[in-house]
């Protein structure tokens, strides 16, 4: 072999090694959250509470959050909800009906649960039900897929993409969606977080 074919299989195994640095995309990581604890619950539009006022049966309620996030029980009208976790929301009803009892004790449990509008992972395109889901701490790629039914017929998973981030700081993953369900590979169940979303293509035929 001449040193001109030595050199010409070199540049080619060079071209080959750019080409897929540059279409590989790495693993999404993880940034802890520093607005809650790992154990706090925001509460959020569309939730269903059960709001229990102690040795006040009449006051103890169960009822959703309204679209606009706020609520209205015995004696309060129009208290926001959303954005709160459930022990804050607690402290808020005890505030207010302090001025109709004495020393309320309030207790506020989440019966059903949607989550605050930006903690939701959305999944869209070839999902057989494509929604918005709300999101639970450590809930991977694997979950929000099996949550939604799984892919279309007509799905090409691996072509799908896991968008990270708002407009200005957006991050695209690759995500290979059949490898994951069909060969277990598990490289692709990256960890979701809050406002994460899936997008799922439709294979060209």
């Amino acid at each position: 072999m001449g040193w001109m074919t030595i050199a010409r299989v070199g540049m080619v195994l060079l071209l080959a090694v750019f080409l897929t640095a540059c279409g590989t995309t790495s693993a999404p990581t993880e940034t802890p959250r520093t607005d809650v604890t790992e154990t706090d619950y925001v509460i959020g539009a569309g939730d269903q509470l059960q709001i229990y006022v102690r040795d006040n049966a009449d006051l103890s309620v169960t009822l959703p959050v309204r679209p606009d996030g706020k609520i209205s029980v015995p004696m309060v009208q129009d208290v926001r909800a959303a954005g709160l976790t459930p022990s804050a929301l607690a402290r808020e009803l005890e505030s207010e009906l302090s001025e109709f009892i004495r020393t309320p004790n309030v207790t506020v449990m989440v019966m059903s649960f949607v989550g605050a509008y930006d903690d939701q992972v959305r999944i869209i395109g070839q999902a057989l039900q494509p929604q918005a889901i709300p999101y639970r701490d450590g809930m991977t790629v694997l979950d929000a897929i099996i949550q939604v039914g799984g892919l279309t017929q007509f799905a090409a998973g691996n072509r799908a993409r896991l968008v990270r981030g708002g407009r200005e700081d957006s991050q695209s993953y690759s995500l290979r969606l059949n490898d994951l369900l069909n060969e277990g590979d598990m490289r692709y169940n990256y960890a979701l977080r809050p406002g994460d979303v899936i997008v799922i293509p439709e294979a060209f035929f």
